[in-house]
C-alpha cells in the first residue's frame, strides 16, 4: 500500500475485480467519517463472508444505530468501565498465573481467551459457572477464526464461511442462545448490556429486536470487543520482547501508584499534560498495529473529495494502517519510539490517527479497550517475561484485524 498509494489523496484501486477509491489524506478521511458522514453507508466490500449481527450497532440505517449506542453507552463511558476494573484485573491475573515457566504459550489464543472473559464478564453480568467457563472457550476460538478471516479474496468471495469459523460460530451462539432464552423466561436477573437489549421496547411497546437479533447482537458485540483486544495484546506483548529498553520503561511506570494506572479514563492521549510510558507505548502500539487496519465506505449521494467528484454508490477505502504511517506526520514512520507522543498529540482535524476510528460510527468501547489493555498488559508484564523462540519472528498477517502471523512466545518468572 505504502509504495503503491503514496503521495496519491486519492488513487482508483480494484478490490476482488471492483473499482474502489482508495483515500490516503487524513483530512479527506475526516470529510468521510465525521463532516460528510451522512453521505456514506457501510460498504460490504471487505464483509462478503460476514456472519455476524446486521442489526443493532451494525445497523445500516444510522438511526438504528445511534439508538443501540445509546443503549450500550451506560456499560462503557467512564464510571461504569472503573467499576468493571476488578473484574478486568482477577481474569488478566488467572491468565497469566494458568502459564508456566519454559513452555511456549500461543499468545492470541491466550488473549482470545482473556479479551473474551472479560468481555463476557463485564458486558453480560453474571451467569452460572459452567456457563460462563463454556461460554468462554466457545468465544475465545471463534475469536481467533474471525480474526485469521481474510477480507478478500477467494475466500472472501464464498457465499459461506469457511467450515471452521461456521463450526465456531455455530458452537459459541447455541450456548449463547440458551443464555438469551433463559434470561428471557427470568429477566430480573438479567444485567448488563444484553439486558438493555432484552427490555428495549419498539415503537409499538413490543421487543425491538427479536430474541434472534438479541442473541445475533450479542455475538458481534463479544466477538469486536475479544479479536480487537487479542490482535493489539499480542502485537505488545511481542514489542516488549523485542526491545528490553522498552520493556523496562513500561514495567517502571506500571509500577507507580496513583488511581487507575498510566490509562486512567481512557484518555488516549487526549487528557491535561502529557501521557505517562505506559500509556505512549500503547498508543505507539496502536500506531503501527491498528486492528481495524482497513476500512470502507460506500457513498449513498454524490460527493466531492478533494479535487474529486464521486457518484453514489462509489467504494470508498481508507487505511488507518497507512495513515499512521504517514512521514509527514510521523518522521521515521516505521520506528516504535514511544516518546514520539511527548511532542505528537492526536489532531482532531484530521485521521492521522485513528486507531478507534472517528465520527459517528468510532468505536464506542474506546474507553473500555484503553483500560482493559494497560491491565491485561500490566498482568502479563509484572508475572513473566516473555521471549520468542530463536530465530523466529512475528509477520503481520492482514486479514479480519492486523494480526501476527504465527506468535508463541516462552514465559520465565520475573
Amino acid at each position: 500500500m505504502e509504495r503503491l498509494l503514496r503521495g496519491h489523496p486519492v488513487r482508483t484501486v480494484t478490490v476482488d475485480g471492483v473499482p474502489a477509491e482508495f483515500v490516503t489524506d487524513p483530512a479527506l478521511v475526516r470529510r468521510v467519517l465525521v463532516k460528510d458522514a451522512k453521505h456514506y453507508g457501510k460498504s460490504e466490500l471487505f464483509q462478503k463472508a460476514r456472519i455476524l449481527s446486521r442489526a443493532g450497532l451494525l445497523a445500516q440505517d444510522d438511526a438504528q444505530h445511534r439508538h443501540y449506542r445509546r443503549l450500550a453507552h451506560p456499560y462503557l463511558r467512564t464510571g461504569a468501565v472503573a467499576g468493571h476494573a476488578p473484574v478486568m484485573e482477577e481474569i488478566a491475573r488467572d491468565t497469566a498465573a494458568s502459564w508456566r515457566p519454559g513452555q511456549p504459550v500461543d499468545i492470541q489464543a491466550e488473549m482470545c481467551r482473556a479479551a473474551g472473559g472479560i468481555a463476557l464478564s463485564t458486558l453480560f453480568g453474571a451467569l452460572p459457572r459452567e456457563t460462563s467457563r463454556v461460554l468462554a472457550e466457545r468465544l475465545a476460538a471463534l475469536s481467533w477464526e474471525m480474526i485469521r478471516k481474510p477480507l478478500y479474496g477467494k475466500a472472501a468471495r464464498s457465499p459461506r464461511p469457511s467450515q471452521r469459523l461456521e463450526r465456531a460460530f455455530t458452537g459459541f451462539r447455541s450456548v449463547l442462545a440458551s443464555c438469551v432464552a433463559g434470561q428471557l423466561n427470568s429477566p430480573d436477573g438479567t444485567t448488563g448490556y444484553l439486558s438493555a437489549l432484552l427490555t428495549d421496547a419498539g415503537r409499538t411497546g413490543a421487543a425491538a429486536l427479536s430474541a434472534e437479533q438479541v442473541c445475533d447482537e450479542a455475538v458481534m458485540m463479544l466477538t469486536a470487543a475479544t479479536v480487537t483486544t487479542a490482535s493489539v495484546m499480542s502485537w505488545a506483548l511481542y514489542v516488549l520482547a523485542q526491545d528490553p529498553l522498552v520493556e523496562e520503561k513500561v514495567l517502571k511506570d506500571l509500577a507507580q501508584p496513583g488511581d487507575g494506572g498510566a490509562v486512567a479514563g481512557g484518555r488516549s492521549g487526549h487528557g491535561q499534560g502529557p501521557p505517562g510510558y505506559a500509556l505512549r507505548f500503547l498508543m505507539e502500539v496502536l500506531r503501527l498495529y491498528p486492528p481495524v487496519w482497513i476500512t470502507c465506505r460506500k457513498t449513498l449521494s454524490g460527493v466531492t473529495l478533494g479535487a474529486h467528484e464521486f457518484p453514489a454508490g462509489t467504494h470508498v477505502i481508507f487505511s488507518s494502517y497507512l495513515l499512521h504511517r504517514d512521514p509527514g506526520r510521523y518522521p521515521d514512520p516505521h520506528r516504535f519510539d514511544p516518546d514520539r507522543w511527548l511532542s505528537v498529540r492526536p489532531n482532531a482535524q484530521d485521521a492521522s490517527y485513528i486507531p478507534f476510528g472517528a465520527g459517528a460510527r468510532g468505536c464506542i468501547g474506546e474507553v473500555f479497550a484503553w483500560r482493559e489493555l494497560e491491565i491485561l498488559l500490566g498482568a502479563v508484564a509484572r508475572e513473566w517475561e516473555l521471549t520468542v523462540p530463536p530465530g523466529s519472528r512475528a509477520r503481520a498477517a492482514p486479514h479480519t484485524t492486523l494480526h501476527p502471523q504465527r506468535l508463541l512466545m516462552v514465559p520465565q518468572p520475573r
